[in-house]
């Protein structure tokens, strides 16, 4: 279908995977002649790629339509992602969506999207049984001129206790090391410095090929033309001391990991159904910081989760306090269908679950802070970007620093070899 002049406008909401795969939707749109535009802008299409992980995702998703029928009344306008695959006939009934579609689906807009354009009574629903999706569509981000998202992986073949994502996005699956390499040269095409690898569970990729997910970084790393590669989370028990070891040795992979972690309470764990215990992820931690000491390392935790008690979280926040971590990703926990933790016992009142997530954001600043004190005096290499306001630029190091200087047009898109300095009243960190 060939449509010139046609506007299309897109909105993403959750992890960088959903935007990676938005980049490649778009890229599709524009093939077939549509011109993009910023979705405060009037449009004759307007894209919305959801995610379900929280109750707050799936109300956004509503107040985004009413968004863009504001802009532009008689726009078509397509639902996809998480929250479409798991509640289409819920979406279905938001005034003014024409089309639903779900995971495999959404990379189909085209075979099923209105050719005319024309607003329909009723929305269309195309979402299959989740248990039918098993096809691998590879994607990466475009637009941000210093890095790029790769998709290299898809779907989760665990039944964590609070989780929907497998209902959402399916079973394990990712494409053969050389068709994810040609991806990557793709992407790599570009001009970015920094490609980011991104799945619901990267440390599974190759399951189904006899691959590994260390066979793929080992090949990755001999790519020419890309500076660096960014793991951006990967499951502890899926965290090997080979990949930890290769990692801190090559000149690509750089010294920052985001590991799950979920609670410290190994009951909580259990009750989770997390595959490691807590020894585990102490472990890797251990390894990092002994083979790379300047490493940053992310940490997601989940806060009143059922059976939650006082004791269980303050065994959580004190195992956190004495753990060599850099920074946490706070998630108050949020009851969601068809999962086990739903049945479970304890409920954790909501006030307490707010308590209990300002308490750990707290920890959060302080370990961040720290590890940025630590930091300081030793030359990293930055790679900055285009952002800047008041006169300055931003950019991370390769331990995942943002380092902050004067602007300077010809510095963007550049690497370049800095000594941190002093944090700004911002928190970023100052450089020479």
């Amino acid at each position: 279908m060939q449509i010139t002049a046609k506007k299309v406008a897109f909105y993403t909401l959750g992890c960088k995977l959903n935007f990676s795969e938005t980049s490649t939707i778009a890229r599709d749109f524009l093939n077939r002649g549509f011109v993009k535009v910023d979705f405060e802008e009037v449009a004759d299409v307007y894209v919305i790629n959801t995610c379900s992980v929280t109750d707050n995702a799936d109300k956004k998703c509503r107040s985004i339509v009413r968004q863009a029928l504001k802009n532009s009344p008689e726009a078509y306008v397509a639902i996809m992602g998480c929250y479409a695959q798991l509640k289409p006939q819920e979406i279905a009934q938001i005034p003014g969506v024409d089309i639903v579609l779900g995971a495999s689906e959404k990379f189909n807009l085209f075979n099923h999207i209105d050719k005319n354009l024309e607003k329909r009574t009723h929305a269309l629903v195309n979402s299959c049984d989740i248990h039918h999706v098993n096809a691998f569509f590879p994607s990466y981000s475009a637009g941000d001129r210093t890095r790029t998202f790769l998709k290299v992986q898809d779907g989760c073949d665990y039944k964590c206790a609070f989780c929907t994502i497998p209902l959402a996005r399916g079973k394990s699956r990712s494409e053969t090391i050389e068709n994810t390499l040609k991806i990557a040269h793709e992407a790599a095409q570009s001009g970015v410095k920094e490609i980011v690898l991104t799945g619901v569970n990267i440390g599974d990729f190759g399951k189904p090929n006899d691959e590994t997910f260390f066979d793929l970084v080992k090949a990755l790393d001999k790519i020419e033309g890309v500076k660096r590669f960014r793991i951006s989370s990967i499951e502890p028990n899926l965290l090997t001391n080979e990949i930890i070891e290769f990692v801190a040795q090559s000149e690509k992979f750089v010294p920052h990991f985001h590991i799950p972690l979920q609670s410290g309470s190994p009951e909580i764990l259990k009750n989770m159904r997390r595959r490691y215990k807590r020894e585990v992820y102490t472990d890797r931690v251990r390894k990092i910081k002994e083979l790379m000491p300047n490493c940053c390392i992310g940490v997601d935790v989940i806060v009143g989760f059922p059976g939650e008690t006082d004791a269980y979280f303050m065994e959580t926040h004190q195992y956190l306090n004495e753990l060599d971590i850099s920074y946490l990703h706070v998630f108050t926990y949020s009851e969601r269908e068809n999962t086990a933790a739903i049945e479970m016992e304890g409920v954790v009142p909501q006030e307490v679950r707010k308590e209990r997530s300002k308490m750990l954001h707290a920890l959060s600043d302080k370990k961040h802070r720290y590890f940025y004190e630590q930091q300081l005096g030793k030359t990293f290499t930055v790679l900055w970007e285009a952002e800047h306001k008041e006169n300055f630029m931003y950019g991370f190091t390769e331990n995942y620093v943002k380092a902050k200087t004067k602007y300077d047009a010809q510095l963007v898109n550049q690497l370049q070899q800095v000594k941190l300095f002093t944090i700004d009243i911002d928190g970023n960190i100052l450089v020479h």
